[in-house]
């Protein structure tokens, strides 16, 4: 029997797996999978998984930040920081490049003359010449626990292949290149949106991907070196749910369940880029719209918040949330929702809301966000949508928190396809808010075309297959390994 890691250390990764066709897939196939992931939900996910020859072990996340801690930790940080930014320019580097003046503005003077400044030349080196980047995965290696994290692990199990939900950029880095370093083929899957565009460097020897669509694949090749050979454009497993509606709650259910009107039109919004701006603006907006005459037809609000409104530091993203229940004891149609924690590491991303996420999404008449990954999955549900900029002035407006504008991240690589695509529209201020939102209420068809070829460019796949048809490509990759090592043997 084969055996297959899959390291699974966020919860977009655990609803990619678990909540698709893929791991019953592979274990329909005779493949036995060790799912690897936050040591605290391991227990909770052994008892709601029982698949047969599925097992689930930690991923010793504590273990791993720690190693990244002791030893020689300015010199990972400065890697990891690297391969964040260091994607070739041949892609759009526009979510790079932001985050290459985060780490300017969060940090002394002393940081930036120090070590800002001099990456300066290597980031130059990484955006132009190819041998920089494969230089930069290679430098990485050396930094591979010994005794490995995962030594007994590999040693009690003996995969065959190990899957990541990222090519390292995560602390999956230390488990492939622990593969690596054994001969162990391995691959990585794309589960974010933005994340061939917003990281691109990996940081292990990783050898195989398999991504969203054509476009995710021409960043990766283009903008991380991949052999194009080697990845696998399989569609979003995880949005094989949303076609096939099992996540759907009745409709009068779910208005039930947050106490909405069932005679007014829904308006929802999901918060969204909250760690570079703020969401409130955008919110007190719709709020006084839904309760005021403005809007051409009786509405409601329902707001759901961010994962990153439930950290405890900084104390920022708590403080918006509590401005955000504030606004639900002021007007009587606004409501909160808030998604639901998995635990540990995972924290707010665990994917135990997806009926919520699913039924906001089909049961409002608009959905409005900021560039949120939800307008692809709001364009699944041909619902209306609006990308909402509104700012307030100074953003955070916090000593070393860098805000960035809400109008300014328009031509990010996702960005700028959601607009380019004219599958929503973007409101800057309350007046093209208003409009915008009206024009939806009177006919929610507008834009349902341009929604349909969103959906079919970001995505690939639409017929509920794409759990399936990943899993499939990882059987015939590992199958060609198998091939291979018959044929070396008969040699």
């Amino acid at each position: 029997m084969k055996r297959i890691f899959i390291s699974a250390d966020h919860g977009m990764a655990i609803i990619y797996f678990l909540q698709s066709d893929v791991v019953p897939t592979l274990l329909e196939a005779g493949v036995e999978v060790i799912l690897l992931t936050d040591d605290e939900i391991v227990a909770r996910l052994r008892s709601r998984f029982t698949h047969h020859g599925l097992t689930i072990e930690g991923l010793r996340l504590k273990q791993a930040n720690e190693y990244g801690k002791i030893f020689q930790p300015r010199i990972q940080w400065l890697l990891a920081y690297l391969r964040r930014v260091g994607g070739s320019r041949r892609i759009n580097t526009e979510a790079m490049d932001s985050h290459i003046w985060e780490v300017w503005a969060e940090n002394s003077w002393k940081f930036r003359l120090g070590i800002w400044i001099p990456t300066a030349l290597m980031i130059l080196l990484l955006r132009n010449f190819s041998w920089a980047r494969r230089l930069l995965v290679r430098m990485q290696n050396r930094f591979t626990p010994d005794p490995g994290l995962y030594t007994d692990l590999f040693d009690k199990y003996h995969p065959d292949m190990v899957i990541a939900s990222t090519p390292g950029w995560r602390m999956d880095r230390y488990l492939l290149r622990e593969s690596a370093r054994r001969g162990i083929p391995n691959m990585t899957v794309i589960v974010g949106w933005d994340n061939s565009s917003s990281y691109n460097v990996s940081g292990a020897d990783v050898q195989w991907a398999t991504c969203w669509s054509q476009l995710q694949k021409d960043e990766l090749v283009k903008g991380s070196d991949w052999d194009p050979e080697h990845v696998n454009i399989g569609g979003i497993p995880s949005y094989d749910g949303y076609f096939r509606r099992q996540w759907l709650m009745p409709r009068d259910e779910y208005f039930k369940l947050h106490g909405l009107d069932p005679k007014r039109k829904l308006i929802s919004y999901a918060s969204s880029f909250v760690h570079f701006a703020p969401n409130f603006p955008n919110i007190e907006a719709l709020a006084k719209l839904v309760s005021s005459d403005a809007l051409v037809e009786p509405s409601q609000l329902l707001i759901r918040l961010h994962p990153s409104h439930f950290q405890d530091k900084p104390k920022i993203f708590a403080e918006e949330r509590a401005r955000v229940f504030e606004l639900e004891k002021k007007y009587p149609h606004v409501h909160v929702v808030q998604p639901v924690a998995l635990g540990g590491s995972l924290g707010y991303y665990g994917g135990e809301d997806m009926d919520e996420k699913s039924s906001v999404m089909a049961y409002s008449d608009v959905v409005v966000t900021v560039y949120s990954t939800m307008l692809v999955e709001t364009a699944v549900h041909d619902t209306p949508m609006i990308a909402a900029t509104i700012d307030v002035p100074g953003g955070w407006n916090r000593k070393n928190k860098f805000s960035l504008s809400l109008k300014e991240i328009g031509n990010w690589p996702t960005h700028k396809r959601f607009r380019e695509a004219k599958a929503g529209r973007v409101a800057a201020d309350e007046n093209q808010l208003r409009e915008a939102l009206n024009m939806y209420l009177r006919d929610r068809s507008v834009d349902s075309i341009e929604r349909r070829k969103f959906v079919e460019s970001e995505i690939t796949f639409t017929d509920a297959s794409s759990g399936k048809r990943t899993a499939e490509f990882i059987l015939n990759v590992l199958d060609g390994f198998n091939r291979k090592e018959r044929e070396a043997r008969q040699e």
